[in-house]
């Protein structure tokens, strides 16, 4: 392990889990958390927060003071959006924040930083092929707003990689689980399907990965994860009717909401995310999101496997320990 931890996007879905388990392990840990963020009294009591953004060059000089080589930088800050304009803040956050806490990094001559990227940042390929981290990485190879700002986050952070710095990279799919007190995307359609209050789903699918493997194999790769080098971190497919298929059963409800085809669910998601933005609702339900489920969602986790054991679990007992959550 590492002297100190220093972690960004502290209070987020991942970020609170990798927290969380640094100080089950009795970790010191430095985390980096907006001003007034309605999250950060989740944080354990050990860990040490410091106010700021990672586009505040002022906050991240305190967050890097006394940095060294026995710091380990965890990058988990950024936006994550299914938006059709998610707008500038985007860009300002997954891409400029990124290279200021690289040049942190490489100022203070850190042991170790991890940046989360996705899987989004990597080029698809065909359906029927599976998708590895080995390719190129450049906003004109991916689709989308969001996806593009993790590929060229993810290619400035491999340009650091080669002027000597330590760092890696992690993929993750889709991530789910409990503890998501922010509302993602399949925690929010979630949350309306035990309700009740879902009508129609799409029929497509992804890969999704419970937070806490997400979480573990972030902080071995921490340990074990070669410069330069990135890994996926995925965990399974699945079609988002058998997803809630299993949620229902693990609540004991019978309630099933219509799946569309993926044609018409393109056709109707423009009109549902305006609807949704007027009404101040999640979004969960836009052309991005529906492309998404269209796309070739078989990713392989082999060289993380290889490299630090990783290994996700099944998806039941992820969807059955996030639904207990969802109705605590």
């Amino acid at each position: 392990m590492y002297d100190k931890y220093l972690v960004t996007g502290a209070t987020g879905f991942l970020g609170r889990a990798v927290v969380e388990e640094l100080a089950r392990r009795d970790a010191q840990v430095r985390a980096l958390v907006l001003p007034d963020d309605p999250y950060a009294h989740l944080l354990p009591e050990k860990v040490r927060s410091i106010a700021g953004d990672v586009c505040d060059k002022d906050a991240l000089a305190s967050f890097f003071a006394d940095a060294d080589s026995r710091t380990c930088v965890i990058h988990c800050a950024g936006i994550v959006s299914v938006a059709s304009r998610p707008g500038p803040k985007l860009y300002q956050v997954n891409v400029g924040g990124t290279w200021r806490i690289l040049r942190q990094c490489i100022a203070h001559n850190v042991g170790k930083m991890i940046y989360v990227s996705s899987v989004h940042a990597i080029p698809e390929k065909p359906k029927g092929c599976l998708i590895t981290e080995d390719c190129k990485f450049s906003p004109g190879l991916v689709d989308g707003d969001y996806a593009k700002s993790k590929a060229t986050a993810t290619d400035l952070v491999l340009d650091a990689a080669a002027q000597r710095l330590n760092a890696s990279i992690i993929f993750p799919s889709g991530i789910i689980g409990p503890g998501d007190v922010q509302g993602g995307s399949f925690t929010s359609m979630a949350k309306s399907f035990l309700a009740g209050r879902l009508p129609f789903a799409v029929r497509g699918g992804y890969d999704f990965v419970d937070v806490r493997d997400v979480a573990q194999g972030l902080l071995a790769c921490c340990e074990r994860g070669l410069p330069g080098k990135g890994y996926i971190l995925s965990g399974h497919y699945a079609t988002i009717g058998r997803m809630l298929q299993m949620v229902g059963a693990a609540a004991n409800r019978r309630y099933r909401p219509i799946c569309l085809p993926l044609g018409l669910a393109r056709l109707a998601a423009p009109s549902y995310e305006r609807r949704s933005l007027r009404a101040g609702k999640p979004l969960f339900f836009t052309p991005y999101s529906v492309s998404v489920l269209g796309s070739n969602g078989q990713f392989s986790h082999a060289a993380a496997s290889a490299c630090f054991a990783y290994e996700p679990r099944p998806m039941e007992e992820t969807l059955q320990d996030m639904a207990a959550w969802l109705l605590r």
